[in-house]
């Protein structure tokens, strides 16, 4: 499967528990949705991915990648120290120029 470079980036990040090469896929103005809390900047998401790596320190393998336009979705499965491990998640992307402008995650 494909990816562009951000999302490879990210997943990356993901996987090495660096939450500043994770935050730096992002837009400077960029923002995450997670559990149903709004994220705005950089500095935010790297607060976040900090935070959540230290309890869940989850890992991300991408299953799925689907594009149309700026939009894209990518399905992985996320597997950590929380509750129902492993789960597959869907990473709702917004990508501009290379870099992230918007990402939801679902489950």
């Amino acid at each position: 499967m494909k990816l562009p470079k951000v999302v490879e980036d990210l997943v990356q990040a993901q996987n090495d528990f660096d939450n500043v090469a994770f935050a730096a896929c992002f837009a400077e103005t960029g923002e995450m949705l997670d559990e149903g809390k709004l994220y705005k900047g950089r500095v935010a998401i790297e607060h976040l991915i900090a935070e959540t790596n230290e309890k869940y320190r989850s890992q991300m393998k991408p299953l799925d990648y689907t594009e149309n336009g700026t939009a894209s979705i990518l399905s992985a499965e996320v597997s950590g120290t929380f509750p129902g491990s492993p789960a597959v998640l869907q990473f709702h992307f917004d990508i501009i120029d290379g870099e992230i402008q918007y990402l939801k995650v679902t489950g």
